[in-house]
């Protein structure tokens, strides 16, 4: 696949945006970079230009539909983009007060909201080119749903299928399409979890699996294998002998 050299990253102000922000930073690459918090951005922003990057930041929510795809238009217009990263999501769980209905909500609008606006803005553009590709962040609780996370499992499953589905669709136009998903990954988004996550990586290790994948061209990037493996093949099972099972699983703090 061709190396990219014109990367949008939603959700780079922080965790694992700033970490795949940071690895894809280097001399000759232009990163277009998203976030909602002024300081954290203008961090991640300052680290990159030291590498030699030239940087682009907005900070923008990602559920502004207008406003997303009016900034992705302009960076396209400017730097015709080879990769876009629909990173940004947020996560909360039924620990303490259980999921109340605006938790619920605002996981959907950004987790997939947040996604649609990033992804559909750019695709018409790349059908153009005959190239570019497309990079979902989802999660391993889009492969089976955790008790313990509704809105969140159901969002990132939500998004899985449409990037898969996306890749099928738009693989004659030249356009590829990978869906991510990632476990445990030490971020500030994790950090509040008080229960133990196995297999927890750091999120410079896993911006390096993302992008070396990314450049095989992987439709589905699922790590650490010791806990994808287990998860799809649970999420073949039929429920009955699941959910009492999942249903003891610690729950993440609710909002």
């Amino acid at each position: 696949m061709k190396i990219p050299q014109n990367i949008l990253i939603t959700g780079a102000s922080s965790g694992l945006g700033a970490a795949l922000a940071l690895e894809y930073a280097s001399l000759g690459n232009t990163l277009y970079l998203q976030g909602r918090n002024v300081d954290r951005l203008k961090e991640v922003v300052g680290k990159c230009q030291g590498m030699g990057a030239e940087v682009h930041s907005k900070i923008i929510d990602v559920t502004d539909a207008e406003g997303m795809e009016n900034w992705i238009w302009q960076a396209d217009a400017q730097s015709p983009l080879d990769l876009l990263i629909a990173n940004a999501g947020i996560s909360a769980g039924t620990g303490g007060n259980g999921e109340s209905s605006k938790q619920v909500r605002r996981i959907f609008s950004t987790n997939i909201d947040g996604v649609i606006n990033s992804v559909q803005p750019v695709i018409p553009l790349m059908i153009a080119r005959k190239s570019g590709q497309i990079a979902i962040m989802s999660s391993l609780a889009g492969i089976r749903a955790l008790p313990s996370s509704p809105a969140y499992s159901a969002s990132k499953a939500c998004v899985r299928y449409y990037g898969e589905a996306l890749r099928g669709n738009l693989l004659k136009h030249g356009v590829s399409v990978s869906v991510i998903c990632p476990g445990y990954i030490k971020t500030t988004m994790n950090d509040v979890n008080n229960f133990p996550m196995q297999f927890l990586i750091n999120a410079e290790k896993a911006a390096k699996i993302i992008s070396r994948n990314l450049a095989k061209g992987r439709g589905r990037i699922a790590f650490p294998l010791s806990l994808y493996l287990p998860l799809w093949w649970l999420a073949c099972i039929s429920p009955r002998l699941t959910d009492q099972l999942f249903s003891r699983l610690p729950a993440k703090p609710s909002e």
